[in-house]
């Protein structure tokens, strides 16, 4: 039987040994269109998508820019139907928009944003679109040298309840919510579900349970933590405490000639941030379901790797480009359900509905 290239590792576990060889392709029919924006509204980069229970549609996007071009103010939730239909703008001139990063919906259908500008993540009472948890806290305007966040090396040590550029959230069974804290502070922060802080784990570094970049966190039904180490190349899983339970590394290589959307051809850098590298999670979804999946995006070659949760590679789907189903950078993806996959791009300002087709594989597998 042939290996796919993906090496899900323990923390104490012998180097691997890796194959180099790309998986099935997974056929998928891509919409575009499924969208449909007012005609004065435009989307800009779009960094969130996230589904509810009743499959209504949220996107935070870079766009409704205000400011100078650089440091202007980039974020905006938007709300659309089940037919992709507009609904609204919530949190229309929120305090915290600053620079939209992502967006989830938890098992109670709230709303909760990241946003990397104003380090803070917020909750949405919905249907009413109120906010109600207000977690991190934005710089004060008024201090002097107010300025955006520096990035010393190595950062300064983490703050309890203060985030620096975070990135993304999640919630366990019970209701915890865990935000990865991201750009500058390299670490999981854990909340109870009223907002209570709990504790953290994580810090800089190459070593496992160390991460460079957590941009990007999901959690299964058994309240295990998958964490986005896309500076180190790698999805780390943690129980609820923080305890390593498994790395897995997806091993793939690039099809020849393909080329980066932006930039130069990231070239293999086994000591250093892996950030392009083919396999570096940019954005993670794990299914709903008996059995669930776990998906994970590469922003080079730009495709979504289909893995079961212990780490075995299953297929995959795209590749860069900016033609319907291609993907040009991926930042988030939102997966209703095993074969429905919402996908937000920042380069193309688009959100793609995408319907996978395993099926068509296995009957071409059998002819």
């Amino acid at each position: 039987m042939k290996k796919f290239g993906l090496i899900a590792l323990l923390m104490l576990s012998a180097a691997p040994v890796m194959a180099a060889e790309n998986p099935p392709t997974i056929p998928a029919d891509a919409d575009v269109n499924f969208l449909k924006m007012p005609n004065d509204m435009f989307l800009g980069e779009v960094s969130g998508v996230a589904v509810n229970s009743q499959n209504h549609i949220f996107v935070f996007h870079r766009g409704n820019t205000n400011g100078p071009a650089y440091g202007a103010r980039a974020a905006q939730l938007l709300e659309f139907d089940q037919n992709g239909n507009y609904v609204r703008e919530i949190g229309r001139n929120l305090y915290a928009w600053s620079y939209a990063h992502t967006v989830r919906v938890d098992k109670q259908d709230n709303v909760w944003v990241a946003d990397k500008g104003s380090d803070m993540v917020i909750k949405f009472q919905m249907p009413q679109g109120r906010p109600v948890m207000m977690l991190g806290r934005k710089p004060e305007a008024s201090d002097e040298g107010a300025h955006p966040l520096e990035h010393p090396n190595p950062p300064l040590p983490a703050v309890n309840g203060l985030f620096r550029q975070v990135t993304d959230m999640t919630w366990d069974p019970a209701g915890n919510t865990y935000i990865s804290d991201g750009y500058i502070n390299s670490r999981v922060a854990k909340y109870d579900k009223d907002g209570n802080w709990l504790m953290q784990w994580g810090d800089r570094g190459t070593e496992p349970g160390k991460m460079n970049t957590p941009h990007t966190i999901a959690s299964d039904a058994q309240g295990n933590i998958y964490v986005g180490d896309r500076g180190n190349g790698r999805i780390q899983v943690f129980n609820g405490t923080g305890q390593l339970q498994r790395i897995i590394k997806i091993d793939v290589t690039a099809p020849p000639g393909s080329t980066a959307l932006i930039g130069n051809n990231p070239t293999p850098n086994p000591n250093g941030v892996q950030t392009q590298a083919p396999g570096a999670p940019w954005a993670l979804c794990i299914s709903p379901g008996a059995t669930q999946y776990l998906y994970s995006s590469d922003a080079f070659p730009g495709r979504i790797y289909k893995l079961t949760l212990d780490g075995k590679l299953l297929g995959m789907i795209g590749g860069g480009g900016r033609t319907q189903g291609k993907f040009a950078w991926i930042h988030e993806i939102a997966c209703p359900s095993e074969n429905t996959l919402y996908v937000g791009e920042l380069l193309s300002w688009r959100v793609q509905k995408l319907t996978l087709h395993p099926e068509r594989a296995s009957q071409q597998a059998a002819r």
